[in-house]
């Protein structure tokens, strides 16, 4: 499946030019009058125009390149995906180029922009916490470019998805917090119109639903950008204290979120769990040594990466177009530790 990249030719047929003026506009040659130039440019880069020597690489078959497009890889997930991208890209003979959007939704485009002019074969993207706007992904996605997405994901584009079983994870963390005794369970989270965001919440709704709990919305605090700033989860932490009937128990959904509210707790000097229990969706390796150890709902960041990198080859050495897709959903891992120990009477 080729990403559809412009020829020289095809800029000269499409702006009545010969073929020699836009090479010659394209380099930037003296021969050619500023309007002229600007003209070109301006056509090459609306319509994708790939210069050499990346065309020449295309002419050959592939330019054996894949770009990633992550929120920021010091998150422990992220980078366990990457781990899998890489284990399956370097097999298979392709070069991976990461990029961070820092939940941008404007790096993202000058991110995703970025990749595609350095002659990527097909393209890995987590959506940043901004996004809601797809047109960048929409518009390379009719040109051909084969794009799959994980973690976060659109329904807007229809191609191969690979996320994990989100509802069961925050039901599963909800129901562990009920079990062991906890009813009033505080929820902070990202904003709302991720996926991921949607999902987990639904499963935190069931668990409270089941147990004949009302879902109280003055406990329910959204980081507009995911927790990428401290000061979110602050807030989000210091209005729940507020409130005048407090939670006994946080469930929270993302690996920021989750150590920095564990981080910020143990700075207010809250006993974890004997005043508030806390769990939440974290991959780090640090879990057990933290103080205390910290429940958590475990993702397979490194069989996603591994995932999403198959679907994508596959797409972008098709012989054919493909017109079937797949959602593949894997599974958490619930993780109990001290941090939600049964509430005593």
């Amino acid at each position: 499946m080729n990403f559809s990249s412009i020829t020289i030719k095809d800029i000269a047929a499409a702006l009545n030019l010969s073929v020699s003026t836009v090479s010659k506009a394209l380099r930037d040659s003296y021969e050619i009058s500023e309007n002229t130039k600007k003209i070109v440019t301006e056509y090459a880069k609306e319509h994708n125009y790939r210069p050499n020597p990346m065309a020449q690489s295309l002419k050959q078959g592939h330019s054996k390149s894949i770009g990633i497009v992550v929120s920021t890889i010091e998150n422990q997930f992220f980078s366990q995906v990457i781990n899998g991208i890489e284990s399956v890209a370097y097999e298979a003979g392709f070069n991976v180029i990461i990029t961070q959007t820092h939940e941008s939704f404007d790096i993202e485009v000058k991110n995703v922009g970025h990749l595609t002019h350095h002659s990527i074969d097909g393209l890995l993207i987590s959506l940043s916490t901004e996004t809601s706007d797809f047109e960048h992904l929409k518009t390379l996605h009719r040109q051909g470019l084969p794009i799959v997405f994980f973690d976060r994901i659109t329904d807007e584009i229809d191609t191969h998805k690979i996320i994990t079983d989100n509802f069961k994870g925050g039901y599963d963390a909800t129901r562990h917090l009920l079990d062991s005794g906890y009813k009033r369970i505080a929820h902070i989270t990202s904003p709302p119109n991720i996926s991921i965001t949607k999902e987990r919440f639904a499963g935190y709704k069931k668990a409270l639903e089941e147990a004949g709990i009302a879902v109280d919305e003055s406990i329910i605090k959204y980081c507009p950008h995911g927790g990428r700033d401290i000061g979110e989860i602050e807030n989000a932490l210091a209005e729940l204290l507020a409130v005048d009937n407090k939670p006994d128990a946080i469930f929270t959904t993302s690996d920021r979120i989750t150590t920095t509210t564990l981080f910020l707790m143990n700075k207010l000097k809250i006993k974890i769990p004997q005043e508030i229990a806390l769990i939440g969706y974290t991959n780090t390796t640090l879990a057990d040594v933290l103080n205390p150890s910290l429940s958590s709902v475990y993702q397979p960041g490194f069989e996603m990466g591994q995932k999403a990198t198959q679907k994508l080859l596959e797409l972008i050495l098709a012989k054919r177009p493909v017109y079937e897709f797949e959602t593949i959903v894997l599974p958490t891992q619930l993780v109990t530790r001290d941090s939600t120990a049964p509430k005593k009477a």
